[in-house]
This record gives C-alpha cells, structure tokens and sequence, in this order.
C-alpha cells in the first residue's frame, strides 16, 4: 500500500491535475482514481479498483513473464464469447495447442458475430476475459506462449 500511496504522490507532484492512474499487465488491471474530498466530509471511502488483482512492479518476474507468452488483443470493441453456443463447449482453454488460423473466440459488435482467429502457433496459457464480459479495443482476451 505504501508503493501505491509513493507512486500516486510522485505523479501528483509531477502533474498537479493527475487524479486517475491505470495498469495492466497481462491480464491483470489496476485503476485507481482520486476523489476530491470536502472539507466538512468525512474520511473518503477507498477508491474503486477492478476485479482482477494486479502487481505493481515495472515488469513480471522471468519465470512469469515465460509462462504468460505475448497477448492475443481484441481487434473490435463488443461482447466476448468463449463457445459457438450456449451449450456448446468453449473454442479453447488453458493448456489448448493453437495453429495460426483457428478460432480462438467470438465478439459480437453491433449484432455481427465476428470469429477471432489465433495469429500464430502456440499454447493458450491464459484466457483473460469470462463469456459474456464486454471488451474494449486493445484488451487482452488471451495470453499465447510459444508450444
């Protein structure tokens, strides 16, 4: 917690209107906004921060870093689904050998399904994103390791 309080100041400091900080790495995300505070309110509540955890170091450790492989990022902005189906199973999973190519998910945007192919031969060693979550442009919905 000191880290974050350290970090938070220094970008005070260095840009005086900084309110709102945000980190991902890999599949992880922080954001971390400042609220003003009122001089007659009470002590403000803790910031909100998003569901997945996140480690605040300027890279991951090299056993991790090896592990993660390179991010497959969602080309479009809709909603991500794992399967064909609802009752179908999903398109991979952790582990899953992938070959450039093969469908890795599905988005929709827009009322299209559009299928999101794996760029190159690999490993599935993480899937960031759970059926149904909505995706922004840029967002890892896989990590691919080399396999």
């Amino acid at each position: 917690m000191d880290s974050l309080k350290a970090l938070f100041d220094h970008l005070k400091a260095q840009t005086p209107d900084f309110s709102k900080i945000e980190i991902q790495l890999g599949c992880d995300r922080l954001a971390v906004e400042r609220q003003p505070v009122a001089a007659a309110a009470p002590a403000a509540a803790p910031a909100p921060v998003s569901a997945a955890p996140a480690v605040l170091s300027a890279s991951p450790a090299p056993a991790e870093a090896a592990q993660a492989g390179k991010p497959v990022k969602s080309p479009i902005v809709g909603t991500f689904y794992a399967a064909p189906s609802p009752e179908a199973p999903p398109f991979v999973a952790v582990g899953a050998k992938v070959r450039a190519g093969q469908v890795l998910c599905i988005i929709e945007a827009m009322k299209m399904m559009n299928e999101i192919e794996c760029e190159s031969d690999g490993v599935i060693s993480a899937v960031c994103v759970q059926n149904g979550d909505l995706v922004e442009y840029g967002q890892p919905l896989f990590m691919l390791a080399e396999g």
